[in-house]
C-alpha cells in the first residue's frame, strides 16, 4: 500500500479511501465486515462514512456496522483512520426536527456524541462538514470543534462539497481564532467531472487541505459501462441512463473505452489511477459493494498511465483549467 500525508497534517493515510455508503443499504453486515477486513489486510487504513448513511429510517446504520466491526478487536480501531460527517438531519423517528441538522454548535455536539456511540469509539480522526451551512457563522462552528478537539473526541476537521471561497472563509476564520481549520476537502472529481480544478482544488492546495474525490467512476460510467451494457452485464438507471442517452456523452465514453482497450487497461482501474496522478489529491473514495470490487480498486494502485494515455484522456475529457484563466483572458 502507498501512503501520503493528509494535507498539511502529519497524519499518514492510504492513497485509496474506503467509502462505506453501501454498507447496510446494499451490502449486509457480514459482507461489509469482510470488505473492511480485506481493506485493512491490504494496508488501506483510511475509512470514510457519514452519520446519515443507511438513509431514511435506517440513518446511522452504516456507522453501527463499522462499530460492530471495531468491536471485534485485534487492533481494528487503532489501525484505522476514521472519518465521518455531520450535517444531515438525524431527528428522532425520521422527523426533520429543528436543531438536529446542519452545523450549529448544538447539533455538532449532539451529532458527535451520537456518532461516537454508534461507532463504538472514543474519538473521530477526521470530522467532516457534509455541506456548507449558510446559516451558521464559522466562528460558531470552530468554537464547537475546538471544544471537541480539547476533549479528545475529534482530532481534525474536514469539509465536503465546499466551494473554493468557503474553504478560504473557513480557514481564514480559523486562523484568526488560532484554530487548526480544515485539513481536507471531499469533492466530486473524476475524468467526466473536472470543475473542481477551477477553484476548489487550488483553494485546497493553497490552504493545505488534502483532496478526497468522491464518485471517482462517475456513478459507474467510467467503469466500462458501454462494454458491460453490450454484454448485458449492466442496466443503467437514473442520471447514468440520462448521460448515456446524450449522443455526445456516449461518444466520449466510447472513445474512452477504446483508448484504454488499445493500451490493455481496465477502465475502472484507469479512472482511479488517473486521479492518483492529479495534483493535490490525497486519494479517491472507493465504495465497493463486494470484495471483488475492492480487489479491482486496489489494483489501480499498481497501474502506471503512460504520457500517451494521459494525453488521450485529456483530449477526451478536457478539464476547464484553473481560474481565472478558465473564464477570462
Amino acid at each position: 500500500m502507498k501512503y501520503t500525508q493528509l494535507g498539511r497534517t502529519g497524519l499518514k493515510v492510504s492513497r485509496l479511501v474506503l467509502g462505506t455508503m453501501n454498507f447496510g443499504p446494499q451490502t449486509d453486515e457480514a459482507t461489509s465486515h469482510a470488505i473492511m477486513d480485506s481493506a485493512l489486510d491490504a494496508g488501506l487504513n483510511f475509512f470514510d462514512t457519514a452519520n446519515v448513511y443507511g438513509w431514511g429510517e435506517n440513518k446511522g446504520r452504516t456507522e453501527e456496522i463499522i462499530g460492530s466491526w471495531f468491536a471485534k478487536g485485534h487492533g481494528r480501531r487503532d489501525r484505522t483512520v476514521l472519518a465521518t460527517k455531520v450535517y444531515g438531519n438525524m431527528g428522532p423517528d425520521g422527523e426533520a426536527w429543528p436543531n438536529h441538522d446542519k452545523l450549529s454548535a448544538l447539533n455538532i455536539r449532539r451529532a458527535v456524541e451520537a456518532s461516537l456511540k454508534r461507532l463504538g469509539t472514543d474519538h473521530i480522526d477526521v470530522y467532516q462538514f457534509h455541506h456548507v451551512d449558510r446559516s451558521t457563522p464559522f466562528e460558531e462552528i470552530w468554537q464547537a470543534i475546538d471544544v471537541l478537539i480539547q476533549q479528545g473526541k475529534v482530532l481534525y476537521a474536514g469539509s465536503s462539497n465546499f466551494p473554493g471561497y468557503k474553504i478560504a472563509q473557513a480557514n481564514e476564520t480559523a486562523a484568526r481564532r488560532g484554530s487548526v481549520g480544515l485539513v481536507s476537502e471531499q469533492c466530486l472529481y473524476n475524468l467526466f467531472e473536472r470543475r473542481a480544478e477551477m477553484e476548489v482544488i487550488p483553494a485546497a492546495q493553497e490552504y493545505g487541505l488534502g483532496v478526497i474525490p468522491w464518485s471517482p467512476l462517475h456513478g459507474g460510467l467510467l467503469g466500462g459501462v458501454l462494454k458491460k451494457e453490450a454484454e448485458g452485464k449492466r442496466r443503467t438507471e437514473g442520471r447514468a441512463a440520462a448521460t448515456l442517452a446524450d449522443p455526445e456523452s456516449r461518444a466520449r465514453l466510447q472513445a474512452y473505452e477504446d483508448l484504454l482497450d488499445k493500451h490493455g487497461l481496465e477502465p475502472g482501474e484507469a479512472a482511479l489511477a488517473w486521479l492518483l496522478t492529479r495534483p493535490g489529491v490525497t486519494g479517491p473514495i472507493v465504495g465497493p459493494r463486494t470484495p471483488e470490487q475492492l480487489a479491482s480498486a486496489l489494483r489501480a494502485l499498481e497501474v502506471e498511465l503512460s504520457e500517451e494515455v494521459l494525453s488521450g484522456l485529456d483530449e477526451i475529457f478536457p478539464g476547464p483549467g484553473p481560474s481565472p484563466e478558465a473564464f477570462a483572458w
